[in-house]
């Protein structure tokens, strides 16, 4: 069995143009031609043309990639126990990195400040940020009380405060998650409970939130892009439980 460049193409997501440079260069040199003189690529050119593309996703260079593959000591086994290292190695980066881009896109939305160590914990000298979400929470609540208090309270706030701030948020998340994967209903006592839980969170350490504002909220979290992909990511459907959880627990405190 074999197969054409264009097949190839369309099956590694590659463009014909790449397959005819790597045959170029003798990187992935096709098996066989038909007898118009056409490449074909057996199915061993498709598994090394995988490893070439892992290696590229990697960064390697295409020479260090050649040089790895043509190695004649080298056992397939190695490459992909070594590929798998590498790629486990880049995709726990780039979890660590989502999370600080969502919990710095929840704090500037919000008009929270982090600190410094915060910011530049994953990111060092490189802040991906502009002032776009601070510009945006200033003109949607900048003329308000509650954005005063949070930027005042937030002034205030020392690394370590950060931290318990932050272990709250993980524990309650933890306990929320759990709560929706057993199925139990936003309109069920534990979900309320949590719900005015998170209510006193904002209120202890942000701004006074009174069931009215934390009903807006709420309803931010589930309509919000980037306030539903926060919770979202927790697990799939959480903003919008979040946001039922926070409406029924307001009707329980105000009937």
């Amino acid at each position: 069995m074999s197969y054409s460049v264009g097949q190839v193409a369309g099956f590694a997501g590659v463009t014909v143009r790449t397959l005819h440079h790597y045959d170029d260069i003798g990187l992935l040199v096709p098996s066989e031609r038909s007898h118009a003189g056409h490449r074909r690529y057996s199915d061993a050119d498709l598994d090394r043309l995988q490893q070439i593309l892992f290696y590229r996703e990697l960064g390697f260079p295409l020479e260090e990639v050649a040089a790895l593959l043509d190695d004649p000591d080298a056992d397939p086994r190695e490459h992909l126990r070594r590929q798998h290292e590498l790629l486990s190695a880049r995709i726990e980066k780039l979890q660590k990195m989502a999370e600080a881009v969502e919990h710095a896109m929840e704090a500037r939305t919000m008009g929270i400040q982090l600190t410094p160590e915060e910011r530049f914990e994953v990111f060092g000298d490189k802040d991906p940020f502009n002032e776009e979400y601070a510009r945006e929470a200033e003109e949607r609540w900048g003329a308000t009380d509650s954005w005063a208090e949070s930027q005042r309270r937030a002034s205030r706030y020392t690394k370590e405060d950060w931290k318990r701030i932050k272990a709250e948020v993980d524990d309650w998340s933890e306990r929320y998650v759990a709560l929706v994967t057993a199925g139990e209903p936003a309109t069920g006592a534990r979900a309320m409970d949590l719900a005015e839980e998170h209510r006193q969170h904002i209120s202890t350490w942000f701004y006074e939130c009174g069931h009215e504002m934390h009903q807006c909220l709420g309803d931010m979290y589930a309509s919000d892009a980037r306030f539903k992909a926060y919770y979202d990511a927790m697990r799939p459907g959480l903003a919008e439980h979040l946001r039922d959880a926070i409406k029924a627990n307001a009707a329980r405190h105000t009937a």
